[in-house]
């Protein structure tokens, strides 16, 4: 049975999804405060076109699992996506694309490799060294990558045109019907002067642009987190206010 959108908001149709929540954690981006997630399983019949609708209503995938924040007494953590139809690439982004203007970018399958586990690995202890990550085995990897039930592609980005040339940056993605969801990126630390993260939003944006779509949707964003800043550079950016997308600009002073 095809799920339509509003079908979701059906409360007849709203049965075939359970949700379920989390125990309280401690917040990884804010000191002293604790977060915990709504989910639900996507490894359902029309996985895409459900994953579609969630996305819209700032949940996030992660495997089979589509979650977003449910946290007691805070809603610090937004969803974020870049207005691409809108998005000019400035002086500092075409210089970032410049510099990256001989990198080769492949789409790929969603199927782990060896090598991009070698990079993750190398990023994580590098950048994330105290994250919950850094004791992923490649099995783990492999069920990051290849448990998907829905449309996914990674991007990887190499240093020539020949499959053996060196692996420098991965951008894992889900295929919206509105545009792209990056949903996990990961590159070297050798080449800082390439801003490798900065580059796969903006290689995306393009892309996006290229296929005549509207969004890409860049997870959460926290207002007092500085591992989150990174995000409000890539404007016209857009956050959900209640069940509306609003730019950030215009309401940013009146989140939490």
């Amino acid at each position: 049975m095809r799920l339509s959108d509003s079908d979701l908001l059906n409360p007849s149709k709203r049965r075939t999804l359970r949700f379920y929540m989390t125990g309280l954690a401690p917040c990884p981006y804010l000191d002293g405060r604790y977060e915990r997630k709504a989910f639900t399983s996507l490894a359902i019949p029309d996985a895409d076109n459900v994953h579609n609708v969630l996305s819209q209503s700032g949940f996030r995938r992660s495997q089979t699992v589509a979650y977003r924040p449910a946290c007691p007494n805070c809603n610090a953590c937004r969803s974020v996506r870049v207005d691409a139809r809108e998005f000019r690439f400035k002086k500092r982004w075409r210089r970032i694309m410049n510099t990256n203007d001989d990198l080769h970018v492949t789409p790929v399958p969603a199927q782990a490799t060896r090598e991009q586990y070698r990079l993750l690995m190398v990023y994580l202890n590098n950048r994330h060294p105290d994250g919950g990550m850094t004791d992923m085995t490649y099995r783990d990897y492999q069920s990051m990558v290849t448990e998907s039930p829905v449309q996914s592609v990674l991007f990887e980005y190499r240093a020539g045109p020949d499959p053996d040339d060196k692996l420098i940056a991965v951008s894992i993605c889900d295929v919206l019907r509105d545009g792209l969801s990056m949903v996990y990126s990961f590159y070297t630390d050798k080449a800082p002067q390439r801003s490798l993260g900065s580059y796969m939003i903006l290689d995306n944006i393009k892309r996006t642009q290229s296929l005549a779509l509207p969004h890409v949707y860049l997870g959460y964003w926290v207002k007092d987190s500085g591992k989150m800043d990174y995000k409000r550079q890539f404007e016209p950016l857009e956050v959900l206010v209640g069940d509306q997308w609003q730019p950030l600009k215009a309401v940013e002073a009146d989140l939490d």
